[in-house]
């Protein structure tokens, strides 16, 4: 039996790649698949930035998909997909139609562009080449924290970044997840250093600090980012389950459960939270309803423990005034 990574890419069938800019202080993860994988989407925040997602509604016609694209950028960062296409046409891989060969390539992007870094790129933005470069470094084992798409991520009080975990169903299904961690509002309780995920913690993954002995009403105070700044926090789960696409969009919903564990708050406004779902299908469900229930509970699990690594394993930005990484303040703690 494989050992686990504590990465989504415990799930067979896929890879990941990242690639950032530490100047433009963004960049790009890629999720790509071995084979089409059946997906879908569902975006719950008030600002998303999305690429390919009304395809991924069980009623359209394509039946799989062959990447997904987490990055930063705002609206711009949406270039990155292209790149992913790019290299996967190269590789002879897309949906094909008579002699075209059509990658099919899904997107949610977040806000960070007021982050410090430099975002005077000229003409065109850079994601294109960073989607290129991420998709070329995908594999099984990528970095976690201040990486790809959460480099240049923030949340209301600390440095966000790039998080993941996974889990194995008792039917032995594995499910994983994949998450930026660019939040409006906090993954912290008050001003730290527990954290919201605190009581999904598996082992020591996020500082096994547990939670506090007692909440109280200043700890739940709202701490946000306050006025029209976008964030976005944007994810991918996945299962190597045999789905539907009817499925997968029940899978995507019900994962948002993860978010509003994980974070005090999301679906705002100024959110874009969206999430992917996808199956690479390795295992069929023999008892499905049973099997299946326990996969979109544990995703939404794995979602919350991965917002809290993506800000547990972060580092500040390398910028005058950046937000603290956790381990600046916490770190001798965990």
């Amino acid at each position: 039996m494989t050992k686990s990574r504590n990465l989504i890419t415990d799930v067979a069938g896929l890879r990941i790649g990242n690639a950032h800019d530490a100047t433009l202080g963004s960049g790009v993860t890629v999720a790509l698949f071995d084979e089409p994988a059946v997906a879908s989407c569902f975006a719950m925040g008030g600002a998303p930035a999305t690429r390919e997602t009304d395809l991924l509604d069980p009623d359209k016609m394509v039946p799989g998909i062959h990447g997904v694209v987490l990055s930063g950028g705002s609206a711009f960062g949406l270039g990155a997909a292209g790149g992913v296409q790019a290299y996967l046409r190269e590789q002879g891989i897309g949906f094909a139609v008579r002699e075209a060969l059509v990658p099919i390539v899904c997107q949610a992007s977040s806000f960070d562009l007021i982050n410090g870094g430099n975002k005077d790129w000229g003409r065109y933005p850079p994601y294109r080449e960073l989607g290129y470069e991420a998709a070329e470094q995908a594999g099984p084992d990528f970095d976690l924290g201040t990486a790809g798409g959460g480099y240049g991520a923030t949340t209301a009080n600390l440095k966000g970044g790039l998080g993941s975990a996974s889990t194995a169903t008792s039917s032995g299904h594995t499910v994983g997840a994949l998450v930026v961690v660019n939040a409006v509002a906090s993954a912290v309780i008050g001003n730290g250093p527990h954290f919201w995920a605190s009581a999904h913690e598996e082992g020591s993954e996020f500082g096994g600090l547990g939670f506090p002995s007692h909440v109280g009403p200043e700890m739940r105070s709202l701490i946000w980012k306050g006025g029209p700044q976008p964030a976005t926090t944007i994810a991918l789960v996945a299962t190597d389950a045999v789905l539907t696409k009817a499925q997968a969009k029940r899978l995507a919903i019900a994962s948002h459960a993860g978010l509003a564990r994980g974070l005090r708050f999301s679906h705002a406004l100024f959110d874009g939270d969206t999430i992917f779902a996808a199956a690479t299908g390795r295992k069929a469900l023999r008892d499905e309803a049973a099997e299946f229930t326990e996969i979109i509970a544990l995703a939404a699990d794995c979602l919350t423990r991965a917002i809290a690594r993506g800000v547990y394993e972060a580092t500040a930005l390398p910028y005058p005034g950046a937000q603290p990484a956790w381990r600046d303040l916490f770190g001798k703690s965990g």
